[in-house]
């Protein structure tokens, strides 16, 4: 890798995911709603990085937002939402804004960003375990990572020959979301005897960048918990 955007690096996962290329000495651009966050965390992460503002729910501004970017090796697509939306309780707008931002915002960042993207590039899209492990709440969560797992497979085809990934972490115990939940109930059923750190989501991501034979793969991290 030389050139590394990472759309959501200012935060949790993808931040990690962005402080590791840099650190590696690769171009790294980040991307966070808040342009000014963003400039921050690509101050404090050091190294050759930038930070621009993005909105994956604005997909109108995508293709302006990314202008500036040249050539890119690797595209990591972290930004993530979370809703409890249910059936009972249905709220379009909620649900509308977590499909825009995961579905038609990646789309239109790999879009925007095809024809700079190297020969040898590859991309990582961020679902989640909800697609196959459903919970109370997560309806439009599952059927939102269950796209994420038909849009690698038309992107793999259709970008050929660069490659097309996905990655489906389930509880990550060390990211500000989770660290303060009790999940002994997740862990019980979790065959590995630990949950997934972020550092194994990020070893993650970097062998999908970097292994030139995986293509169109989903990719899940979670322990073995699908067989607890």
């Amino acid at each position: 890798m030389t050139s590394v955007v990472v759309v959501g690096g200012t935060q949790g996962i993808g931040r990690e995911t962005a402080r590791y290329y840099a650190e590696a000495g690769n171009r790294v651009t980040l991307t966070g709603r808040d342009g000014a966050r963003a400039a921050t965390v690509a101050k404090e992460i050091g190294g050759n990085t930038t930070g621009i503002a993005l909105d994956l729910a604005e997909p109108h501004g995508i293709a302006a937002a990314l202008a500036d970017i040249g050539t890119v090796d690797g595209l990591v697509l972290a930004a993530i939402d979370r809703e409890g939306n249910t059936v009972a309780d249905y709220d379009v707008d909620r649900a509308l804004q977590l499909v825009t931002l995961k579905l038609v915002g990646y789309t239109e960042v790999v879009h925007a960003l095809r024809a700079r993207l190297a020969p040898d590039a590859a991309i990582v899209l961020f679902g989640g375990t909800a697609y196959y492990r459903p919970y109370p709440g997560s309806t439009t969560v599952s059927t939102v990572n269950g796209g994420v797992t038909g849009l690698v497979n038309t992107l793999a085809l259709e970008l050929a020959p660069v490659r097309v990934n996905a990655i489906h972490p389930s509880f990550i115990e060390d990211t500000p979301y989770w660290s303060d939940r009790d999940l002994s109930h997740v862990l019980a059923r979790t065959p590995c005897g630990r949950l997934p750190q972020m550092a194994d989501i990020v070893d993650a991501v970097a062998f999908l960048l970097r292994n030139p034979a995986v293509n169109g793969i989903n990719l899940t991290v979670d322990g073995g918990w699908l067989l607890g």
